[in-house]
């Protein structure tokens, strides 16, 4: 197999009649010109130059192998331009939406990677608890919670599962111990609140468990939850696939059996081949998939 480089001292040379000019066109010397041509000759085992004192004329064989040798130049070109279209296409500004604990939690380093990689990309992070709607233009690509999405057009993969459930911080843990069921919770303070969307579902869970009367804090959004249990205030319902991987948090009972939430990672088929969307969509998968496959910190109990 000869030095695909080769070819373009080859044509140089069948196009400028000697290697002095054919090196001043590369911008090497004429020696390291004739020496690639004389690699490729052996590498061939064909002569491709008849030297002779007015320059280089190609041989038979040289004429036949040198149409060839342009169309591997002109795809070569062809590779180069398309390659550099498509580098210049991965930029501009990606609309991401996601809550903003797992903004502040596992996203701050992806994204702070995904800067590193790819610069020409902006992204704009919106950390809104209102759903986007992807299909209307509300965001480019979501990172959700859930039960498997629904919505036309949405097109994605599940990343891991993410059932919420009770967490609290080890400081806690060591100083008031670990609710090990449910009938306990009721002598722990609870750290209620997260945000419209989010208190909804959680008042709704401390209703069937008669547990209204122990939330002793109602915080305005996720993170304020989560700052709080790390605080060592109390207990909280926190995202597992964020909480499950904090070293400085216990869970303190399991998921619900058969929770169907997960951790999504979506846009819109309009938009999956768009450069810019479709470098970021990769990348999220890529380190988000490497995360949900490190072993979760150990819960201290799996007690219902």
């Amino acid at each position: 197999m000869f030095d695909w480089n080769d070819l373009r001292y080859f044509l140089a040379v069948a196009e400028t009649g000697s290697t002095l000019a054919a090196g001043r066109a590369l911008r090497v010397s004429q020696t390291t010109v004739a020496r690639r041509v004389a690699a490729l000759e052996q590498a061939l085992g064909l002569k491709l130059f008849e030297r002779r004192q007015a320059g280089y004329a190609a041989t038979p064989a040289g004429e036949a192998l040198l149409m060839k040798a342009r169309e591997v130049r002109a795809a070569a070109e062809a590779f180069a331009a398309t390659s550099s279209a498509q580098a210049r296409e991965a930029s501009g500004t990606v609309r991401f939406t996601a809550l903003e604990i797992y903004a502040v939690t596992i996203l701050a380093p992806i994204l702070r990677d995904l800067h590193e990689a790819h610069p020409a990309i902006r992204i704009e992070l919106d950390t809104s608890e209102e759903p986007r709607d992807l299909a209307a233009g509300g965001a480019d690509v979501a990172l959700r919670g859930g039960p498997s999405p629904t919505g036309g057009g949405l097109v994605g993969r599940r990343i891991a599962p993410d059932p919420w459930t009770l967490y609290c911080s080890r400081e806690y843990a060591a100083t008031h111990g670990v609710p090990r069921n449910r009938a306990e919770l009721a002598r722990h303070p609870l750290i209620g609140g997260g945000g419209d969307k989010v208190w909804h579902l959680y008042q709704a869970w401390l209703r069937r468990h008669d547990l209204e009367g122990s939330v002793a804090i109602h915080q305005g959004s996720v993170t304020a939850m989560l700052a709080a249990v790390r605080s060592g205030f109390g207990l909280a319902v926190l995202p597992g696939f964020i909480a499950d991987r904090d070293p400085d948090l216990v869970r303190c009972l399991p998921p619900v059996e058969g929770d169907p939430a997960s951790l999504w990672l979506l846009t819109h088929e309009r938009l999956r081949h768009t450069p810019r969307v479709r470098v970021v969509m990769d990348f999220l998968a890529d380190r988000l998939t490497r995360l949900a496959r490190e072993k979760p910190v150990p819960a201290a109990s799996d007690t219902a």
